[in-house]
This record gives C-alpha cells, structure tokens and sequence, in this order.
C-alpha cells in the first residue's frame, strides 16, 4: 500500500469519526430542543415525542407508540388520555382491525397549533440553511437523513429486544413436571423444533434477530413475537428449541411463519398443532405412543408429514390441494372433504390422525 493510499484512508477514517461526533450531538441537541420546547407549552418531554411521531409517522396504536418512546403500556395510557382531554389527540377503531384501536392527531385543534408554533422558528432556520444547498445537494442530504432515520430504528429494536449476550440461550430447569407444552405465536421468519435426548433441561431455545418474550409456566413455554413494532424491524426472526424427550409434548404454533421445521425423533409427542398462513412446514414425527393428533391449518405452500416406518395414520383433507402425495398414492386438484388411511391402519394400535384443512400446493405424507 502506497503512502498515498495510507493517507487517504486516515482521512477517511477521520471524517466518519467526526461524521459519527456530530451526529451523537445532532441527536443529543435535538433531545435538548424538545425539553425546551415541552417546557414552555406545559408538556412533558414524553408528550412531545409521541405527537412529534405521530405527526411524522401517521397514526399509531398505543403499543406501538409505547415500544417507541420506550414507556410502559400503563404509562402511555396515562398519557394518551391525558393528551385526549387535552383535544391534541383521538382514539379511533381500525377500519381494517376492530380489535386494533388507532391514534390520531386532531391537527385543526388550536392547542395543536400552539405546539406546531413553538417549532416554527426551527423549521425556517432549517430552511433558510436549505437555501444555501442546490437541489442535488438537497436530495443527496435527503437520503442521508432517511438512511440515518431507517439505521435508528433499526438500532432502537436491537436495544430493546435483543439479549446482552448475542449468543444467550434460554432455558428453563425440567423439575418435577410429566408433561408440557410449546406455544409459539406471531410472525416468525424461521422455526426449527428439535428432540433432544441428552439434555437435562425442560428446553432450549436460541434466536437470530429480536427474540420473543419467553414465558415458562406449569409446564408451559410460550415464545410470543411482538407485532407491533411494524415499521422498525426488517430483520429475519428465526428461532431454533430443542425440547427434552423424558417428558410427553404438545406443540402448538400459531400466526404465520415462513418456515417450520420440527425434527422430533425421540420425542413423546402428544400432539401437534400448525396455525397460520406458512410457507414450508416440514415434520419429521417420532414413533406413537398412542392416538396423536396433527392438526394444519391456515395456507402453506408445500406440507411434508413423514413418520417412521410401520406407524399407521388416518388423514383427514378438508382443503384444495393441487397435489397430495400419500404413501403410495399421488392425487392432484383434491379438496373438499378427503380421507385416508395407511394400508395397516386399526383403531387398536398407535397412529397419527393428521387434519389438513388449509390450502396448499402441495401435500405429503409418507413414511420417512
């Protein structure tokens, strides 16, 4: 490397530590604005924050809004009526969701005025400055304030949701318990369910991207994925449980994900439950020890059933499936109400009753 090229990158790297410099303090400064400008309308710093993103972001839920100023539930609801008394805000159902409640600014009210006023200084001290700048230049910064915005929101989920420790594994001790269950709710990019037959832990879970929030209680571990965090998380959720195999499971999981894997060899399964719109749902089942129930539902693109060799199953399709390979036999455009059974079905032995009532492209069952 030329002394040339050394220099240009000491260079370099001088200005991205000055750019990062001034962009702390360009944050910092602008926190300070907002106290000031709190301070003299009578509201609190927090107040401002959430008109300030609804103005700037549109309406929001009081969970979403929460996640982002970084307040409790109970605090933002405080705050919201609050603010609702004070005519800056309204609460209105979601047309497309009634369960979902949206805020909204009530911009024409004179105290949202009064709050708009107190920024109108700043607003045209930034566009006297804009005047000094071409319209190249303009868009050039543009891009950078919205990179830099999309970069923040990234960096305020992986604080808030992501462990300490990147590579921290969950757990939780087996005790004394004779059965439990898995429940996995929301959107999850990737899920690969495992039995594991040396471990001495009820179960353990990593995850790549923001984890869920885990509950363990009376036997139950629930993983639920936040939903309300819409515009700020693109990252890949993916998550990867291995379950202990001395204790029989019921596995439940349910409001979408793009790919399902459980690779349950070993395991005492009870039953299994697949809720929500999937892309691949791929099981490999363990030997029964009795009647188990797997239920599909919800719309996939492709289903892969396998179970041991010798296991009966009765099949139950309730939805349109282009094509339904089962054991030996391949159907194709089948729907409505469908059912099979393996050539040493009886009622007296061990065997997996599986309802398939999504649709899907494809359907297999066989023995793996």
């Amino acid at each position: 490397m030329s002394r040339g090229d050394r220099g240009n990158e000491e260079h370099r790297a001088q200005m991205l530590e000055q750019l990062a410099r001034e962009l702390r303090q360009f944050n910092a400064l602008g926190s300070s604005y907002f106290r000031t400008a709190a301070g003299r309308v009578g509201m609190t710093v927090t107040d401002m924050e959430v008109i300030d993103i609804l103005d700037t972001a549109g309406p929001a839920t009081a969970g979403q809004l929460a996640d982002l100023t970084g307040l409790t539930t109970g605090a933002i609801t405080g705050m919201l009526n609050r603010l609702e008394e004070a005519g800056v805000v309204r609460r209105e159902r979601d047309p497309n969701d009634g369960r979902r409640v949206i805020i909204s600014l009530e911009k024409e009210k004179d105290e949202l005025r009064k709050i708009n006023a107190t920024f109108a200084t700043l607003g045209k001290a930034w566009e006297d400055m804009a005047a000094d700048y071409t319209d190249d230049q303009l868009a050039f910064l543009l891009q950078v304030l919205a990179r830099s915005n999309a970069l923040s929101r990234t960096e305020i989920v992986r604080l808030r949701e992501t462990p300490s420790s990147e590579e921290e594994l969950f757990s939780a001790p087996l005790g004394d318990l004779k059965s439990a269950r898995l429940v996995v709710y929301a959107g999850v990019s990737g899920l690969t369910v495992r039995a594991g037959d040396t471990m001495s832990e009820l179960y353990q879970a990593s995850f790549q991207g923001a984890p869920p929030e885990v509950k363990v209680k009376d036997g139950v571990v629930s993983m639920r994925y936040s939903k309300r965090l819409w515009p700020l998380d693109r990252e890949k959720r993916a998550a990867e449980v291995t379950l202990n195999t001395a204790i029989p499971w019921h596995i439940v999981v349910q409001g979408g994900a793009s790919e399902i894997s459980a690779l349950l060899d070993g395991l005492d399964l009870a039953g299994l439950a697949v809720r929500g719109g999937m892309s691949t749902i791929h099981l490999e089942l363990p030997k029964p020890s009795g009647v188990v129930p797997i239920e599909i539902s919800g719309g996939a693109s492709a289903i892969i059933v396998q179970r041991p060799a010798g296991v009966a199953v009765r099949a139950h399709l309730k939805g349109w499936v282009s094509t339904f390979v089962f054991d030996n036999q391949t159907l194709s455009n089948m729907g409505g109400d469908l059912r099979l059974q393996s050539a040493d079905y009886t009622v007296d032995t061990p065997y997996y009753d599986i309802e398939v009532s999504s649709s899907a492209s494809m359907v297999t069952i066989t023995t793996g």
